[in-house]
């Protein structure tokens, strides 16, 4: 998702370049639903990171009260792919932010 999502920013910085825009409203219309795509991949991300968290602080509490190194191995295996999807969280909600901003550009070279 990360590489698709860099790969529609690059397209559309190129769009924005242009002098003139063909077809204004088709790219005006798709990169409204590849944002909408966007967001449903954010939400999704950020339940999963959530639970992720959840799981991660449960084992830690656990291990500490049961003192089973198990249990420990578990938090730290957790607790790394919550690193990991905390950077991929952020690179998505940076993108999907910057696709706002981009999306607004649009708007406004359609005006002119």
């Amino acid at each position: 998702m990360k590489d698709e999502l860099d790969l529609f920013i690059e397209q559309i910085n190129k769009i924005i370049k242009e002098e003139k825009v063909k077809e204004k409203d088709k790219k005006i219309n798709e990169t409204l639903t590849k944002i909408q795509f966007f967001q449903h991949e954010r939400l999704v991300h950020l339940i999963v990171t959530f639970f992720v968290g959840i799981s991660c602080i449960l084992f830690l509490c656990f291990a500490l009260l049961v003192e089973n190194i198990g249990l420990f191995i578990l938090f730290l295996l957790t607790f790394i792919l919550f690193v990991f999807y905390i950077f991929h969280y952020y690179h998505l909600e940076n993108g999907v932010q910057y696709l706002y901003k981009k999306y607004f550009e649009l708007l406004e070279k359609e005006k002119e």
